[in-house]
């Protein structure tokens, strides 16, 4: 069964020579085959390890200096570029994180960034959300109990929530944050390897009711207090897993 969460962050369709190119060599960049300031190899020998055109190969680049990892300079060729030039809102460049393997501070970064954002757009939700789309927030909340939940379906199923929150916002850019916010749950999932008791499911079910009932009740600082709650208690989850794993 193949596992959705751990899917790439970004949606797209069959993996063209394109798509590889830009794969392998962001996830060469982002684990360190190619380090910070070094240069690629030239065109005929990345043309000749990945079998591609030349002009496939450009058009590869151009993506990879689009999320900021590469920049192409004339008579030196294309650099790495510093990390803190990476588009860290890119899914990809989420996704290759995650595969080359994160720390501890990358993996609490993504929450404070979380914390930064998400009790925003709770609190908007509050002031914007249609019947519809609050309806929509109830039923999710309620399925995050349901006690048949594994890991994977559980995070599944708070990815589900929170791109449901982001949307009932009415911010455009909220739902923007959806590869990020993914990221976060990836993180948590990989770290994870105890199944889902009753208790957690209904804690969790519980903690997004009250996401909602603020919402419904056009409560907006208690729907900003009631995501910072999720948020933080989701951050100790993590901070606690990663060190179980790293002991």
């Amino acid at each position: 069964m193949p596992n959705e969460l751990l899917r790439p962050v970004t949606i797209t369709g069959s993996r063209t020579s394109h798509g590889q190119v830009v794969d392998e060599i962001g996830m060469a960049i982002v684990c360190g085959e190619f380090p910070v300031g070094s240069v690629l190899p030239g065109d005929v020998e990345l043309a000749q390890r990945f079998q591609v055109s030349r002009t496939v190969l450009r058009e590869a680049m151009k993506t990879l200096a689009a999320k900021g990892l590469v920049v192409a300079k004339a008579r030196i060729g294309t650099r790495v570029t510093s990390r803190q030039f990476w588009n860290m809102f890119d899914g990809d460049v989420l996704s290759w994180h995650f595969e080359c393997g994160v720390s501890e501070d990358f993996l609490l970064s993504l929450y404070e960034v979380r914390l930064a954002f998400e009790p925003a757009a709770a609190a908007l939700a509050a002031e914007k959300a249609t019947p519809q789309a609050i309806a929509r927030l109830r039923h999710l909340a309620e399925d995050l109990g349901n006690p048949d939940h594994t890991v994977e379906s559980l995070a599944m199923a708070d990815l589900r929530f929170h791109m449901a929150l982001a949307d009932a916002s009415g911010n455009p850019f909220m739902s923007t944050l959806g590869s990020l916010i993914k990221a976060a749950l990836v993180g948590a999932f990989k770290l994870s390897s105890a199944p889902v008791d009753m208790g957690r499911a209904r804690d969790v079910k519980t903690t997004h009711l009250a996401i909602v009932e603020a919402i419904e009740k056009r409560d907006q600082p208690a729907a900003r207090a009631a995501m910072e709650k999720v948020i933080l208690v989701g951050r100790e989850r993590a901070r606690s897993n990663f060190a179980t794993q790293h002991k």
